[in-house]
């Protein structure tokens, strides 16, 4: 199991990691646990690891990083983990940059005609070179609109803008963090989430979950300090909205080419699905919303990890029987 990183997601991997460990060990399963510190060594029992391609990793059948953002959930890691040559759990290098990148992810989503809110990607250097040209592009977004880092998750850096004085102000914050960021139309309706789970053909939607605040949006606080938001599971939507919305995030996962897990994230407005994104490996908490949909969908923790394990380690034999 590996957690941490050198994202500001790190202390939120280091819980989720956390309870991946006790959720397999209840499962029956030895646990070797990885620590990837801020600063970017990996330790195991307060040891530097020495990592060698194609040496595997500590003798694990296989590897569950739950980590966020950069340099873990970005394919980066992925990557490392393929030159090792040790099965891991999630989406491997490609479906993984692809979607943590916001911008890339929603101009794919884009080119497919699956419905999503409106948005526009600004860079930093042309936010610099030529703020008048930025904001007159922004301007068809109407307000408010929500700016973000393109590749972060978390609600880390995102601001939601309801003047257009304080724009600027945002995308600075934004590009504190990522040098690409987002601007996003607001999304209308409620929030609903879905999990998946499966291989990249083959895949399988829990059952939708909505996303209830006492704040104005789904910020950090909300997302992780006690009582922040509520899970209401079913979603209080239609039918068939509920089937179009399941049927669009295993449509999202299959064309991202993902593998073992996603949440996927909406706006429901009536009968209108709105696709906001898709995290390959979201909050992992045994409270976090992919777990609970899961449990809520029949499939308790310790049996849904175990799953993970087997399909990281069937994609992994199924990739061994090409000859690249």
């Amino acid at each position: 199991m590996l957690a941490g990183g050198r994202s500001s997601e790190h202390s939120i991997s280091l819980a989720g990691g956390a309870s991946v460990a006790a959720g397999l060990r209840c499962a029956g399963h030895d646990v070797i646990e990885v620590t990837l510190l801020r600063e970017g060594p990996w330790q195991h029992d307060g040891a530097e690891l020495d990592l060698r391609p194609g040496r595997g990793l500590l003798g694990a059948d296989v590897a569950f990083p739950v980590l966020h953002g950069p340099f873990g959930e970005d394919g980066t890691v992925q990557g490392l983990l393929e030159l090792l040559d040790v099965p891991y759990v999630g989406s491997g290098v490609l479906a993984s940059a692809v979607c943590l990148d916001k911008v890339v992810a929603k101009d794919l989503l884009a080119r497919a005609q699956i419905a999503q809110v409106d948005y526009v990607g600004v860079r930093a250097a042309r936010w610099c070179a030529q703020p008048a040209d930025v904001l007159a592009e922004l301007a068809p977004l109407g307000l408010p609109v929500f700016v973000k880092p393109s590749r972060l998750g978390s609600s880390v850096g995102i601001a939601k803008v309801a003047e257009a004085a304080a724009l600027g102000g945002a995308l600075d914050a934004a590009f504190v963090h990522d040098p690409w960021a987002i601007v996003e139309a607001l999304g209308t309706g409620i929030e609903v989430e879905c999990s998946v789970i499966g291989a990249t053909t083959g895949a399988t939607a829990s059952q939708p979950g909505e996303i209830e605040l006492d704040s104005d949006w789904y910020d950090f606080a909300a997302k992780y300090e006690p009582g922040g938001m509520r899970l209401r599971v079913p979603a209080r939507i239609s039918d068939s909205a509920c089937e179009l919305l399941r049927a669009t995030a295993v449509e999202a996962f299959e064309r991202f080419g993902c593998s073992g897990l996603a949440r996927a994230d909406f706006f429901v407005d009536g009968e209108r699905v709105l696709l906001n994104e898709l995290n390959t490996m979201p909050g992992f908490t045994t409270t976090s919303v992919y777990a609970k949909l899961w449990e809520a969908s029949g499939l308790p923790y310790d049996e849904l990890v175990t799953r993970l394990c087997e399909l990281a380690i069937e994609r992994h034999e199924q990739e061994r029987s090409y000859r690249f």
